[in-house]
């Protein structure tokens, strides 16, 4: 699939040691990109970049941190612009997900999820809007959100909280940076088969392709396809919209204990 207006493009893509975040940088590095990609996992992002770097036309540089931590943010940017000099594309992909009764939900597990789905949305946005703006050439910016920020799921209330609120800060944010030419468009995943989703049941993809109106699960590929049409030219008018890519479940898909 060719993407126009990606090659020789910077793009920041956090924690893209494995799964979605991975596959979205080997697409851009596939069509020509230049890739800082970020995990708070040292040992797996030096094997991603490791294995991505040299493999296609674009340059890859692994940066190690937390990225919901604001300093570490800024220190990645920095990086980022240390060693090619501009920044076009940011996809804040890190996240976490905490699955908790509401009633017994605790504090310290609010503030985890709020710090890396949120403040590190917003504070990584926040940092490259401004190189953006500075470079005067426009850029784009992709949320992901998920099918449970757009859908109730039981035990999800605050990671469903963090998501959904991303949807909406795509929406302010094609309004406050649209003049400047710069794009912010958010996907929400369904359920995808990752490294992660693997371990949390023994048939994931076996379980979701029975939940999903299409009857398969999601894969990387799927989110990072959609995710490389909107940083592409051909979507340079499409702004402020929420994408859902999950075989149709936040439409018309079942609940677990509809089976």
């Amino acid at each position: 699939m060719q993407y126009s207006g990606i090659k020789d493009k910077v793009a920041i893509v956090t924690g893209a040691g494995e799964g979605i975040g991975y596959a979205i940088a080997s697409l851009l590095l596939k069509a020509g990109a230049n890739v800082v990609l970020n995990d708070v996992d040292e040992g797996r992002g030096n094997k991603a970049a490791s294995e991505l770097d040299g493999a296609f036309s674009g340059s890859c540089h692994f940066f190690v941190g937390d990225a919901g931590d604001v300093p570490t943010i800024n220190k990645m940017v920095d990086f980022t612009l240390d060693h090619f000099g501009r920044l076009d594309f940011v996809i804040p992909n890190a996240g976490i997900t905490l699955f908790g009764d509401f009633l017994e939900f605790t504090p310290d597990s609010f503030q985890k999820v709020v710090k890396l789905n949120l403040q590190g949305a917003f504070f990584l946005a926040q940092r490259a809007a401004k190189e953006m703006i500075k470079q005067g050439t426009g850029g784009r910016i992709v949320l992901m959100s998920s099918q449970v920020g757009v859908r109730a799921y039981h035990n999800l209330t605050a990671y469903g909280m963090t998501k959904a609120a991303l949807q909406f800060m795509g929406q302010n944010l094609a309004y406050e940076l649209g003049e400047h030419q710069i794009t912010v468009n958010t996907i929400a995943p369904g359920a995808t088969l990752t490294e992660r989703t693997a371990k949390e049941q023994p048939d994931y993809a076996g379980f979701w392709g029975r939940l999903n109106p299409n009857k398969r699960v999601g894969r990387p590929e799927d989110i990072a396809n959609t995710c490389l049409f909107l940083l592409s030219d051909g979507a340079s008018h499409i702004n402020g919209q929420l994408i859902p890519v999950d075989g149709g479940w936040t439409t018309a898909g079942k609940y677990p204990e509809d089976l």
